[in-house]
This record gives C-alpha cells, structure tokens and sequence, in this order.
C-alpha cells in the first residue's frame, strides 16, 4: 500500500505539471471554440434543417486531429524538457526508481489525451444539441453511413474509440523520441509529419500489391476503416490491425524504459 501511495504521488506530480502550464487550458479553450464556431457558421449558412450528429461527427474528424497533436506536445516534452531544464537530477534523488517515473509521466500523458477526447464528445454534444435539435419540431437522421443496427451515440463512441488508439499510438511514438533522443521539437517535427504526409500517401502504400506491406505501422493508423467494413487493403481485419499496432506499441514502449534506464545523466 505504501508503494502504491507513493506512486499516486508521483502520478500527481506528473499531472501538476501538465494541469498548471496556461498552454493545458488553451488547447482546451481552442478546442471549445472551433466546436462553437464551426456549429455556428453551419447553422448560419447551411442551415439547421440537419441531424445535430452529421455536424458531430464532421468537427470530430476534424478536431480529433488537434487532439493528437495537442497530446504530442505534451509528450514531446515530458522527458526532454526534464533533461534540457536539468530538473531530471531532481526527480531521479528522490526514492522512485526510473521505471516509475517514466510509467507516471506516460499515464499523466495518455490521460490528457483521454480528458481532451471528453472535452471534445462533450462540447460537440451539447452545443449542436442546443443549435440544431432543441428547437427544432422534426429531428433529422444522420446521413453519415453506420451499420444495420448500430445506434448513432453508439456508432460515435466506436468512432472515439477506435481514433483514440490511433492518438496513442502516435503520441507513444513522439514519447519514445522524446526519451531517446532528449528533444522535444524532433519529437514533435516527426509526429506532425506522420500526421501530415505519411498518413496522407498511405493510400500509395496500400495499394503495392507485396504481402510486407501489410506490416507497415502507417496502413493500419486508420482503424475508422473498419466502422463500414471498408479496409483499404484486401484481407485486413480489426483485428489484424490492433496485432500490428500491438507490435509497435510494444517495441516502442520497451525501447523507451530501456534507453531512459540506462542513460546516463550525471553530465
């Protein structure tokens, strides 16, 4: 129990350091803001004859994408920042050994991710139910395809869900730059290409007709994919993909404690 409490601490310490920095709370004040905005514009100029949940799921799969970057930042400088202030001498005299340390500062990052998704489901929710539904006699359906059965609330915590591993995945990824090469803008730089050029010639890469392809951690960055049954290679499945990623995630992770554990920071 006393490991445990001690650990809490540091899991605290670690989430201080994010909840305290002014840049937390902007990220969530532009996060609301492009919600109303974009929900006020459609509202003004297309009308509010439409489903609330089409313009859910539009400033979702729009914002969803300054979710992952806002996280990556986070991430990026959560080790780096350590070594570049020289605060990590600080942290590694007092009685946690750096596995912890390193696990507390990986789980206060994932749970930035988490909280933002809520802002973001949140926000969405209530501000185009209070644009285009609550005064509106006939509500409209959804026009965005889902599966036989599946209802809309239901088909947008799958959407969440499946876009959150792929958040993870790539702020694992700007994680273990960060750890181990001490920089927080080559983290970042590299995440932000991931997000804005491989993700955008994935389709070039699918379309190779070579069995290896199918190992590439970018084919399976999209799991959406999967929400109507349309892979993009001929074959894959949910399944296959969360075992790749899997795969990634692990040697990502194990590459991170293994670096971080062995470095040396006496300098």
């Amino acid at each position: 129990m006393r490991a445990l409490g001690n650990f809490a601490g540091l899991l605290r310490n670690e989430n201080m350091k994010i909840y305290r920095r002014a840049r937390t709370y902007i990220m969530g004040a532009i996060l609301v803001g492009l919600v109303l905005m974009i929900s006020i514009m459609w509202a003004a100029f297309g009308g509010r004859d439409v489903s609330m949940w089409d313009v859910v799921f539009l400033e979702s799969s729009i914002l969803f994408f300054l979710i992952t970057i806002f996280t990556v930042v986070v991430a990026a400088g959560a080790v780096a920042e350590e070594f570049t202030s020289g605060t990590i001498k600080l942290l590694l005299i007092r009685p946690w050994s750096r596995s912890k340390i390193l696990l507390a500062k990986y789980i206060a990052v994932v749970a930035f991710a988490l909280c933002l998704a809520l802002l973001l489901f949140t926000s969405t929710i209530v501000v185009n139910w209070l644009i285009f539904d609550l005064f509106n006699s006939v509500q409209a359906e959804p026009t965005f395809p889902m599966k036989e059965g599946v209802s809309t609330v239901g088909y947008m915590l799958q959407y969440y869900g499946l876009t959150l591993i792929t958040t993870v995945m790539t702020v694992t990824l700007a994680f273990m730059l960060s750890t181990v090469f001490r920089s927080s803008g080559l983290a970042i730089g590299f995440a932000l290409f991931l997000l804005l050029v491989v993700n955008n010639v994935v389709m070039l890469l699918a379309a190779l007709q070579y069995k290896w392809v199918d190992y590439i951690l970018f084919v399976h960055l999209n799991l959406t994919q999967y929400l109507n049954d349309i892979p993009i290679r001929e074959g894959m499945s949910l399944g296959f993909s969360l075992a790749v990623l899997a795969g990634y995630y692990a040697l990502f992770m194990a590459l991170t404690w293994y670096v971080f554990n062995k470095r040396d920071v006496a300098a």
